[in-house]
């Protein structure tokens, strides 16, 4: 399954960030908890630059706490400040402020020493989906930015003021114009990250059994109350998903495209239990990738 979607505002949005970039002082770099490496940017390496960075581990409740741990060593051996959270719950966010205000510690105290009273500012980026809007709405403790279960919803940047002499500056969900890995670009898919018109959703649920059924039997089978086991052909454990859920079109036959809805919604809900898709390697390898190439 070859997927690619890149369309023009995302270009324009990744030029703004160039911009503004000098004017914050640290970034809050946003992933979605299902698949942490699949939404590491590439092109947000050569914005970042050296800027202070907060790694934030969204909607943390929908994966495993144990195999999340080992995520965030991860990162935090890769050199990051890493916070994890579920930005829908109240109050969420108090951990981050507090992880920004310990890493922007001297330039705070920098400041107050000497009478200077600026805001600190932290620019917000992420690829769509990934709840950065409402992880800015949850800071604020109401609604300020535009949320939406989709991607694309924010189209253009929003700066934020928040309290503790904050601004947070929310920016566009961002991709990059090719994906060189199929399976970042399947993971960045099932969580939504891009927009479901410009796929096949059929084919793309077809994938995410196949990339599921063998580390995630279990999840497929308990909610799908499936009789076959792993050793089944993908087409197998599709139909009688359909069929469980009498999913079925006049004739009798299965309506692959309402079973392929269902079962990807059911997995960006929740309902499927708690998922990693991506392999804990390939953030280890990709980064030791970039260190030799420098």
């Amino acid at each position: 399954m070859v997927i690619q979607w890149y369309p023009g505002h995302m270009d324009k949005a990744l030029r703004e960030m160039q911009n503004v970039v000098k004017l914050v002082d640290a970034i809050v770099y946003v992933v979605d908890a299902r698949a942490p490496f699949s939404c590491l940017n590439p092109k947000y390496k050569d914005i970042i630059g050296n800027k202070p960075s907060i790694i934030v581990f969204n909607k943390a409740d929908l994966v495993d706490e144990d195999e999340l741990c080992l995520w965030k060593d991860v990162f935090e051996n890769l050199g990051f400040e890493v916070v994890s959270l579920n930005s829908t719950i109240s109050n969420a966010s108090k951990s981050l402020t507090m992880k920004a205000e310990k890493l922007l510690k001297p330039k705070i105290e920098k400041n107050k020493t000497k009478g200077i009273h600026i805001p600190i500012r932290l620019m917000v980026i992420g690829v769509p989906n990934c709840g950065k809007s409402t992880l800015i709405n949850n800071v604020c403790s109401n609604k300020k930015t535009i949320t939406g279960d989709k991607a694309g919803v924010t189209r253009a940047n929003q700066w934020v003021k928040i309290g503790g002499n904050f601004e947070l500056l929310d920016t566009p969900g961002t991709l990059w114009p090719s994906f060189e890995n199929d399976r970042v670009a399947k993971n960045l898919a099932y969580i939504g990250s891009i927009k479901d018109e410009v796929l096949d959703i059929e084919e793309l649920a077809f994938e995410f059994i196949n990339d599921l059924k063998y580390a995630y039997f279990e999840n497929l089978s308990k909610r799908y109350d499936l009789k076959c086991d792993k050793s089944a052909d993908t087409i197998e454990i599709f139909d009688e998903i359909c069929v469980n859920r009498n999913f079925k079109l006049k004739g009798n036959e299965i309506d692959y495209n309402r079973g392929a809805k269902t079962i990807i919604d059911d997995f960006r809900k929740g309902r499927l239990g708690k998922i990693i898709l991506d392999n804990i390697m390939d953030v280890k390898n990709a980064f030791q990738k970039n260190k030799q190439s420098k």
